[in-house]
């Protein structure tokens, strides 16, 4: 099948659910998404010729929820966990922007929900970084929203960072030596030059993240997402990449010397030209 007519009509069978749906619907709204190459024209994808459906395998419990996100981009009122399910779905797809928006809600609901100890606020931190040499060592930031905001240089060595929104924010050569930012969200943020030896990012979403010459030595990388980030000349060695989604990351040139790569959720489409890959398991 080439779909190249917009208005052709797409059947889908994902996981054994069945949908019907537009090629203009599947390419508009992400055009940098896995599905948007499937069906725009540039490749052939394979239909079952007794019923014209083309498979994914993947759950398709949550696939209403994709489509009507690429149809209108609303993010649709679930449950928590029912995020967490839809997130790895808009990781497999490649949809930034679904993955954003994600985001933005799970930061809403715990602005209104939670009563969180931090020992900062967002206005504290903004105040502070209009100093030199700004260090955030060792407090307790957790659930912050910091996303945006120009944190480059600053050392948040042994915080406790977990579950805080660093969306979008500049954090070019700060420090996270040995944090624990288990669940925090990265994603889309500058993180060129930045320290995380030893730091605990299980479960962080670091997808679109530029992680260039980041050195990640150590850390604990279980159930990241690295979807479409860009790790060039990353230090890897000592990582520990169980179920870690590396789906479209750039990994040239990065140092993966003795790293397990057998245990990651995902490496299709990563690209490894010119890694250090002495005594890595593939």
């Amino acid at each position: 099948m080439c779909a190249t007519d917009c208005s052709s009509v797409v059947r889908l069978n994902i996981g054994g659910k069945k949908f019907c749906t537009t090629v203009d619907t599947l390419t508009q709204r992400e055009p940098d998404s896995m599905l948007s190459a499937m069906f725009s024209g540039r490749h052939t994808v394979s239909q079952d010729s007794n019923n014209g459906y083309v498979f994914v395998d993947r759950d398709g419990k949550h696939f209403r929820h994709i489509l009507n996100w690429l149809r209108d981009g609303v993010v649709p009122t679930l449950k928590d966990s029912e995020y967490s399910e839809l997130l790895r779905e808009a990781e497999y797809y490649q949809l930034l922007g679904l993955i954003a928006g994600i985001g933005d809600v799970l930061n809403n609901k715990r602005k209104e929900n939670e009563e969180l100890d931090t020992e900062l606020t967002r206005t504290d931190i903004i105040k502070c970084i209009q100093s030199e040499k700004v260090r955030f060592r060792g407090l307790n930031l957790s659930g912050l929203d910091l996303s945006k905001l120009d944190l480059s240089y600053v050392d948040f060595s042994y915080a406790c960072l977990k579950s805080v929104f660093f969306s979008r924010a500049n954090l070019q050569c700060a420090k996270f030596r040995d944090v624990d930012a288990e669940g925090s969200i990265f994603h889309n943020a500058s993180l060129r030059e930045c320290e995380f030896t030893g730091a605990n990012l299980r479960g962080a979403l670091l997808a679109g993240a530029n992680l260039q010459s980041a050195n990640l030595q150590d850390a604990c990388l279980v159930d990241c997402s690295f979807c479409g980030a860009d790790l060039r000349s990353a230090h890897l060695q000592g990582a520990k990449l169980s179920k870690a989604n590396l789906k479209g990351a750039n990994l040239q040139r990065a140092y993966l010397r003795q790293v397990n790569l057998r245990d990651a959720q995902s490496m299709e489409g990563a690209k490894l030209n010119g890694a250090n890959m002495m005594g890595a398991i593939r």
